[in-house]
C-alpha cells in the first residue's frame, strides 16, 4: 500500500473514532474518575476506569475537544478494557514512544486502530492532543496504588 493510501486510511480510522467515539459516557458504581485538560487547545476529558483485581474491566471518557484527543480517548478506552493495568500502562508507554518519534517495539501487544495516530508525531503541537487520554489513564492507576 503506498503511503498516501496508508495516510488516507489512517484519516478515516481517526475520523470514524470521531464521530462514532467508542466507549462514551459513564460508568455505573464504583470507578476512578480523572478530569484532566490541555489549556493549550481546549481539550477536556473526563477517563471513568473500573479496575478490579489488576484488570481494567471497564473504561469510558466524555469530554470536549478536537478529532485527535477524542479518537485517542476512544481508542484508548477500546485498547485498555479487559487487560490488566499493567498491559494498559505499557500501551501507554508504547503510545507515547510512538508521539515522539521513536522506533516502537510492540512487545506483543497489538495496537490495533491506535496505530493511526502515529503521523501525529509530525506535528508537535498536536502530540498533547493525542496523549491527553492515555495521561489520565496514567494518573487514575497511579493515584489509586494500582500501578
Amino acid at each position: 500500500m503506498s503511503f498516501n493510501n496508508l495516510d488516507t486510511l489512517y484519516r478515516q480510522v481517526i475520523m470514524d473514532h470521531y464521530k462514532n467515539p467508542r466507549n462514551r459516557g459513564n460508568i455505573d458504581g464504583e470507578h476512578l474518575a480523572i478530569d484532566m485538560n490541555n489549556p493549550t487547545c481546549g481539550d477536556r476529558i473526563q477517563l471513568q476506569l473500573q479496575v478490579e483485581e489488576g484488570k481494567v474491566k471497564d473504561a469510558k471518557f466524555d469530554g470536549e475537544g478536537c478529532s485527535i484527543s477524542m479518537s485517542s480517548a476512544s481508542m484508548m478506552t477500546q485498547a485498555v478494557k479487559g487487560r490488566s493495568v499493567e498491559e494498559a500502562l505499557t500501551m501507554s508507554k508504547i503510545f507515547s514512544d510512538m508521539m515522539q518519534g521513536k522506533e516502537v517495539e510492540e512487545k506483543d501487544i497489538d495496537l490495533g486502530d491506535i496505530e493511526a495516530l502515529q503521523g501525529v508525531s509530525k506535528f508537535p503541537a498536536r502530540i498533547k492532543c493525542a496523549t491527553l487520554a492515555w495521561k489520565a489513564m496514567e494518573k487514575g492507576v497511579d493515584e489509586q496504588g494500582q500501578a
